[in-house]
């Protein structure tokens, strides 16, 4: 453990790179090593003071503000992310779009050291800013938008909000499965084991999942779904809760059928985000990406609806 019997408390200006940040998400970062549940304690507490002011976790930062940090203990020094590039969809000065593989989380935490942002910050140590603008989940595989500055980061955020940026997703699905929309509440919890979940519940966040039928059979359905929300694991639960879990979905799916589909190549889960559509943040022309579906899921559609 760090001594602390000499350490200061040391005082930070936040620069125009992390501008409109939480201050949480500003300290986790800035305190690598320290337990999150301790990082939340000193900013409830009023270690941590903004211009001299104590300020709740929600607290967005200013360009100027004066961040005072006290002394604290780092158990271990956090193992460093390894450089990794993925695929590059989309890029300019404002934001790149990449293809995130299956399997990789977007971010460290929850028993993962480091993700997508982590080893792409490694791997381009020049960059001032690279930010996720939103989450795929760690076994979705498709597209995911980096900001590369605050002001586009800002703004794609209001865009998520408002519901301006078009995702589409491609899944399988257990069973025949019609195009409908799905608009149960979706309520997050945490289990015994301290895993994150998600529930349909009557008052919880509204959420709307709207489904196209692409190829249907008795057995599984490709389909198109497009989310006009944007709630955790919102796809995986609505889809389950109708009868119809996604294929290889270790959560909320068929986990019989789902080991049963193993011998057939069904070794993740079959959710890809194919296609985005939005306005440039910044230089506000219209932008349309696609990721092509993954070599595993196209195999499986190829061979059941042949």
């Amino acid at each position: 453990m760090n001594d602390l019997s000499k350490a200061r408390a040391t005082t930070l200006e936040v620069g125009e790179e992390a501008a409109a940040q939480r201050i949480d998400n500003f300290l986790l970062r800035r305190l690598k090593g320290v337990p999150k549940s301790h990082v939340y304690r000193v900013l409830r507490s009023g270690q941590v003071r903004v211009n001299s002011a104590r300020v709740k976790p929600e607290y967005r930062l200013r360009t100027g503000d004066r961040v005072r940090l006290p002394p604290v203990r780092t158990a271990m020094k956090p193992p460093a992310a390894k450089p990794a590039e993925f695929p590059i969809v989309f890029e300019d000065a404002d934001l790149l779009v990449l293809d995130k593989p299956a399997g990789v989380a977007v971010h460290g935490g929850s028993g993962v050291s480091f993700g997508v942002i982590e080893s792409l910050r490694a791997a381009r140590p020049q960059a001032r800013l690279l930010e996720l603008a939103h989450r795929l989940d760690r076994d979705t595989s498709g597209l995911l938008i980096v900001a590369k500055k605050r002001s586009a980061l800002v703004e794609l955020h209001r865009m998520l909000r408002e519901g301006e940026i078009e995702k589409v997703y491609l899944a399988l699905a257990k069973g025949k499965l019609e195009g409908r929309t799905l608009s149960q509440p979706l309520h997050k919890y945490v289990n015994a084991k301290g895993e994150r979940r998600v529930s349909v519940k009557e008052g919880g966040m509204a959420a709307e999942t709207r489904v196209k039928a692409l190829k249907v059979s008795s057995e599984f359905s490709f389909v198109e779904i497009r989310l006009l929300t944007g709630r955790t694991h919102q796809i995986r639960v609505h889809l389950a809760h109708a009868g119809h879990p996604v294929l290889g979905d270790g959560k909320y799916g068929d986990f019989e059928l789902n080991h049963r589909l193993e011998k057939r190549g069904v070794r993740r889960l079959f959710l890809h985000a194919s296609r985005l559509a939005f306005a440039h943040p910044v230089a506000k022309q219209m932008i349309e990406l696609e990721a092509p579906l993954p070599a595993e899921m196209k195999k499986f559609v190829d061979a059941c609806f042949a």
